[in-house]
């Protein structure tokens, strides 16, 4: 089941950006998921699903995004990972 959210912007955003609307809804869309993933409400693999894609074509597009696939806070995390590999 989907459900629709209505959100109103300026009309010059979408021509400032040099989108149709359309283009503008899809853009609008894909960013939320990324957003929402990048901060931990929502797993890889379901922004995937929502999005259409295979898990991996997702880590590439959030990659494009500038958005880690990992979500180590510090260092001595990735280390505490490491040892406990």
């Amino acid at each position: 089941m989907e459900q629709v959210i209505n959100v109103t912007y300026p009309k010059q955003l979408a021509f400032s950006l040099k989108m149709q609307d359309s283009e503008f809804v899809q853009e609008m869309q894909k960013l939320s998921i990324i957003k929402l993933y990048e901060l931990g409400k929502i797993s890889s693999s379901m922004a995937a699903k929502i999005l259409n894609l295979t898990r991996v074509d997702f880590i590439e597009l959030i990659n494009k995004n500038q958005i880690s696939f990992f979500s180590y806070i510090s260092e001595d995390e990735i280390i505490n990972d490491l040892k406990n590999a």
